[in-house]
């Protein structure tokens, strides 16, 4: 059984809504007024949290140390010190930020990376804690972030089966008690192809944890597919508008992209329901507009049924049309009008 995690005072898992989660991460590019106009527009949109990012670019890397030449990748040609230069958000920044979502009734967070982040973050009393994809093998920030006792969200991206075991044990074995794995495609931005949902039911049932998906493909068809397979949790980035830029604005939703997941990743949480055959009660009502053998003429008492006198048409107040071919032929037991509902008793 999947148990239920509280998040400050929310209830996650199976039997509640999806947690959507907002990724700011750079994309208040380096202005805290845009910062904290992100988290009014997630509150308004109906995210449940919004998550930050916590380091800075010299505890990420060293200057000249990697330039991006990958092809396919947004940033290609960046160098990685400069790229996080940009994208980190300023630790003086996240009192006003977690104060402001709470101002709106909204769940503040963030992942840290390294272990310096994560006494920072319980200094401001983060309620609980993201490590990203590419932390997930760093053992050592896994077991500081468990030794809080707070829940983890842990991403899976570009991580082996037997990375995940790992990352899974040390954090149980560092006193992590509550724990939600995000099935994640460490790819910016994914495609519905290398998406791959159907691993999400196979990593619940694998390592008995909720499971959610962190999702980096365009849209919201991946995360609202998601939930119909059982995710619990859904982290999407989100920006104001795509066109202001920012390091990760070409893959994060907009206000009102992020209002429609909201509102049909609960639809489709709703529609889920159970394994469920025959009548239910709110289709009672409908049977009446299924069909039924009526008398299409009049007919005298004695006179065969026939192809040209009665026909299977709607409503349903008559005889079901399986006793069609039973009827033909046989005589009326009395008088009938065009438009009767034919029964047993008019044969």
């Amino acid at each position: 059984m999947i148990n239920d995690i509280n998040i400050a005072g929310r209830l996650v898992g199976p039997g509640h809504k999806p947690f959507i989660i907002a990724e700011m991460s750079g994309n208040h590019n380096q202005s805290l007024e845009r910062a904290l106009a992100i988290v009014d527009a997630a509150a308004a949109a109906g995210a449940d949290a919004i998550k930050l990012q916590t380091y800075t670019a010299d505890t990420m890397t060293l200057p000249g140390a990697f330039t991006i030449e990958d092809e396919g990748s947004l940033w290609k040609g960046r160098e990685l010190y400069d790229l996080y230069k940009e994208a980190y958000t300023p630790w003086e920044w996240h009192k006003p930020l977690f104060d402001r979502a709470k101002e709106r009734g909204m769940i503040a967070f963030s992942s840290p990376f390294d272990e310096t982040a994560v006494d920072f973050l319980e200094e401001l009393g983060a309620p609980v804690y993201k490590i990203a994809s590419f932390e997930n093998t760093d053992h050592p920030l896994l077991r500081k972030v468990a030794a809080t006792g707070k829940p983890v969200i842990m991403s899976t991206g570009a991580a082996t089966v037997q990375e995940v075991a790992e990352a899974v044990q040390v954090l149980r074995e560092a006193g992590c008690q509550e724990l939600i794995l995000l099935k994640c495609t460490s790819t910016y931005p994914a495609t519905p192809e290398n998406t791959n949902l159907l691993t999400i039911p196979h990593m619940r049932d694998l390592y008995g944890v909720q499971v959610g998906l962190s999702d980096h493909t365009m849209g919201v068809g991946a995360s609202v597919a998601a939930v119909a397979l059982g995710a619990t949790v859904i982290e999407k980035h989100f920006t104001l508008r795509r066109a202001d830029g920012g390091v990760d604005s070409a893959f994060s939703l907009e206000p009102e992209e992020l209002r429609a997941l909201v509102v049909e990743s609960e639809r489709a949480w709703l529609a889920m329901g159970h394994v469920q055959y025959g009548v239910q009660r709110a289709e009672e009502k409908s049977r009446l507009f299924k069909r039924s053998v009526y008398a299409a003429k009049d007919i005298k008492a004695g006179e065969a049924l026939t192809k040209e006198n009665i026909r299977v048409i709607r409503p349903g107040l008559g005889l079901a049309p399986k006793h069609y071919e039973e009827l033909l032929g046989r005589p009326a037991s009395k008088d009938i009008k065009a438009g009767t509902p034919l029964s047993w008793d008019l044969v």
